[in-house]
């Protein structure tokens, strides 16, 4: 496959995935937002731009309006939903002779109807609509391409970015400590709750909680689960690669699937934002080693933070 189509596969899952995984983020702690009144809004904000990658402009006040302006529809700001959305059709401009008309259309008319102005009383089913767009994408794909390495570019993609969101939900539960989101309400932001309650058969604790969004193998949006499809995906992009010295992207994917399985969950629990952090990192490392392995002449679009 041409570097230039994989790596517009590879991008068009991230950036759908980043769509997604933004919304759910910004919607869980907006809401408590408005819920809590022991929150104090500036501060709030403030860490949670920052766990996001990106920061406010000068010392002013920061308050949920900014932050919507910013990561949800700010068009020219890397970390936006708006940027995501725009970044995902342009780079299906750019497959068109492989994607499907349907995965086409449907982020055309994403990025199409994308609104550039939401009222404050509007952003929940704003970014319902943002979640709904993100699973119309994800559905059409895997129901009308086939399982070649078009289709493993694009979970490739997906699974990278995947495990990074996943991480960064987590670190979002300490931002403003006690009055942080309950482990309930984190769970529901990515439809987690009910799969854990089969799971764990009791009511979500940090530990269990933790665990399940970290470690579960069955639950699609848990980071190991995530890595372990990355994993997959570069096995089938490269068979050869399988039964050889494994290249780098390899190599940083296996250390970190390694860490979660056997690290203690209580560990991780103690110092979660830095171990989130650490994910991160990991995440960023692993996708300069995609470039760098199948698309190395094309400069790869970042947003702002990625590389904390």
């Amino acid at each position: 496959m041409l570097s230039r189509i994989a790596e517009a596969l590879f991008w068009i899952g991230r950036y759908v995935e980043r769509a997604d995984g933004t919304a759910r983020i910004l919607d869980v702690h907006l809401q408590l937002l408005l819920e809590d009144p022991w929150v104090e809004e500036d501060t709030a904000c403030r860490a949670l731009l920052s766990v996001m990658g990106t920061t406010a402009d000068g010392e002013s006040t920061v308050g949920r309006d900014d932050v919507v302006r910013l990561l949800a529809l700010d068009r020219d700001h890397a970390a936006s939903i708006a940027h995501s959305i725009a970044a995902a059709r342009e780079n299906a401009r750019r497959a068109r002779e492989i994607i499907s008309t349907d995965l086409w259309e449907t982020l055309n008319e994403s990025n199409a109807r994308m609104p550039r102005w939401v009222a404050s009383d509007k952003t929940h089913p704003f970014f319902r609509w943002v979640r709904d767009r993100s699973a119309l994408a994800f559905g059409v794909v895997d129901s009308s391409t086939s399982r070649d390495e078009a289709w493993q570019f694009f979970v490739l993609g997906r699974s990278i970015e995947r495990a990074d969101m996943t991480a960064r939900l987590l670190a979002t539960r300490s931002l403003t400590d006690a009055g942080g989101p309950s482990w309930t309400t984190l769970l529901r932001s990515c439809g987690a709750y009910e799969a854990h309650l089969r799971g764990h058969r009791a009511v979500p604790t940090a530990a269990s909680a933790v665990e399940f969004l970290l470690v579960d193998k069955l639950f699609p949006r848990s980071v190991l689960s995530s890595v372990l499809q990355a994993e997959e995906c570069l096995r089938g992009i490269d068979p050869a690669g399988a039964f050889g010295a494994p290249d780098r992207a390899h190599r940083v994917l296996g250390r970190m699937r390694s860490e979660l399985e056997y690290r203690p969950v209580a560990d991780i629990v103690h110092r979660l934002s830095e171990s989130m952090e650490e994910v991160q990192v990991a995440i960023s490392v692993a996708s300069d080693a995609i470039r760098e392995r199948y698309f190395p002449s094309i400069a790869m679009p970042v947003w702002i933070g990625e590389a904390l």
